[in-house]
């Protein structure tokens, strides 16, 4: 005889056992079970991948702002040092920098009345 048959001795097969009928819907039910399990697995999957995805492009997204904004950052670091050596060659030339309020007031005016002037000549 094979080995591995369902057959004995006697040479007959095995009968269904008295609760084969109630095995056999328990047996779909399982095999439901799976193939909804299965099926959830499958779809858990995709949308790790997904967020994966999205994750890893943010990610280089924001390298590249992040890239732009230290640009940006050197720039206006070499601006101001820029500025403030404007600023350094400018202060001894500028008699407004150790002036009083109230000579601050009489430049404010003048300046007015220079504009003033200015103006209604150009009209």
């Amino acid at each position: 005889m094979a080995q591995g048959s369902d057959s004995n001795d006697t040479g007959y097969t095995k009968s269904p056992s008295p609760g084969h009928k109630q095995g056999s819907s328990e047996d779909v039910r399982k095999v439901m079970r799976r193939e909804k399990n299965r099926i959830a697995a499958q779809k858990s999957r995709m949308r790790q991948t997904q967020k994966a995805d999205n994750l890893h492009l943010e990610s280089e997204n924001l390298e590249k702002e992040n890239t732009a904004l230290r640009k940006e950052v050197k720039r206006l670091t070499e601006e101001v040092k820029y500025l403030s050596t404007v600023l350094s060659n400018h202060e001894p030339l500028c008699p407004g920098l150790n002036a009083t309020p109230t000579e601050l007031l009489f430049m404010k005016r003048m300046m007015e009345k220079v504009r003033l002037i200015h103006d209604e000549q150009v009209l």
